[in-house]
């Protein structure tokens, strides 16, 4: 068991397979892109199959989440997918992607034991595509979203943030859209995530301007609270459902005190929050010998370190040093 000095036990393991992406979204990283890790520093495919090992049969993870960077820029995502799957217990697996690399990668993903996955897509519009993301891909994002559903990768999620001066206003369109095509669509505040560090925590679309923006259009009924649990996303039934529509309000509203995640970075390191300063070596010992017990006593010690919330909630907040790039979202 993973839990903290505050009674919260993680079952849910953020695993980032890679630094890289596709993209150069403006929140994120910078038009040059990053320094990224050399392969050596990496961890193999193997090390991640034998840490998310010791998660599930050590440590009472249950779902497992790949993230990146972006996790299809992955040599080897479908076998470590299969192979994950092959864990007793087998965790619950999902997929946090740009969406690029998906229409050539659902079907696979899916046979080889992907329960569903997460698509960032933040406009409708290609041209606020292009100016958001510095890459003309808009078509790829929409061809994955329509290749996950078809591979039943269900429930298709669709993670959108807003910015003011482009898309603030795109909330009830987006909302239209997901709900014709049938995905489950959560807008998410604008994080300190940028390397550039030009994130202004009063320059940021909130949770309450887009609740108040899709009201405009929609009726919106609060879901059962106890529904919720420890999902990040506040949700809403949409004009009395079942299509529902997620808010995820890291900034304005914080959840910490109901987090169950523990995050693996794409070089080893264990982060008890996305946000934290840091981090726990499990390369180190994994390269050194150690053992699969040693190894969860490690990771149960900095679990139990965990902070009582992310410091996002601070108007002094400043934004972590590390890119975010290895850490995963």
């Amino acid at each position: 068991m993973l839990i903290d000095t505050y009674g919260r036990v993680a079952t849910d393991l953020r695993v980032s397979l890679t630094d890289r992406c596709n993209l150069r979204c403006t929140y994120c990283m910078p038009e040059e892109g990053l320094q990224w890790l050399a392969k050596p520093d990496l961890l193999t495919d193997d090390e991640i199959v034998r840490l998310i090992d010791i998660a599930v049969s050590r440590l009472g993870i249950e779902e497992v989440r790949f993230t990146g960077g972006e996790p299809l820029l992955r040599p080897g995502l479908v076998g470590i997918v299969e192979r994950v799957a092959a864990l007793a217990p087998r965790p619950q697996m999902s997929l946090t992607t740009n969406g690029i690399g998906l229409k050539r990668t659902a079907a696979a993903l899916k046979a080889a034991g992907l329960d569903r996955v997460n698509v960032s897509l933040d406009t409708l519009r290609p041209d606020v595509f292009k100016a958001l993301t510095r890459r003309d891909r808009h078509r790829d994002v929409l061809d994955g979203l329509e290749a996950a559903r078809a591979a039943d990768l269900t429930p298709v999620k669709v993670n959108s943030v807003l910015m003011p001066g482009l898309n603030a206003d795109e909330a009830p369109d987006l909302l239209a859209w997901a709900v014709e095509n049938h995905y489950e669509l959560r807008f998410i505040e604008q994080m300190p995530l940028d390397a550039q560090h030009g994130w202004k925590r009063e320059g940021m679309v909130t949770a309450g301007d887009i609740l108040a923006s899709l009201r405009t259009r929609f009726d919106l009924t609060p879901e059962d609270q106890g529904e919720r649990g420890s999902a990040p996303a506040e949700r809403w039934l949409v004009d009395g459902g079942p299509h529902r529509v997620g808010v995820i309000a890291s900034v304005t509203r914080p959840f910490c005190a109901a987090c169950d995640r523990t995050r693996l970075t794409a070089d080893g390191q264990i982060r008890t929050c996305l946000f934290a300063r840091e981090e726990s070596d499990l390369r180190s010992a994994l390269r050194s010998g150690a053992s699969d017990e040693e190894i969860a006593r490690l990771w149960r010690l900095a679990m139990w370190g965990k902070k009582a919330g992310s410091g996002l909630d601070d108007p002094s907040f400043l934004q972590p040093d590390r890119p975010m790039s290895a850490i995963g979202g």
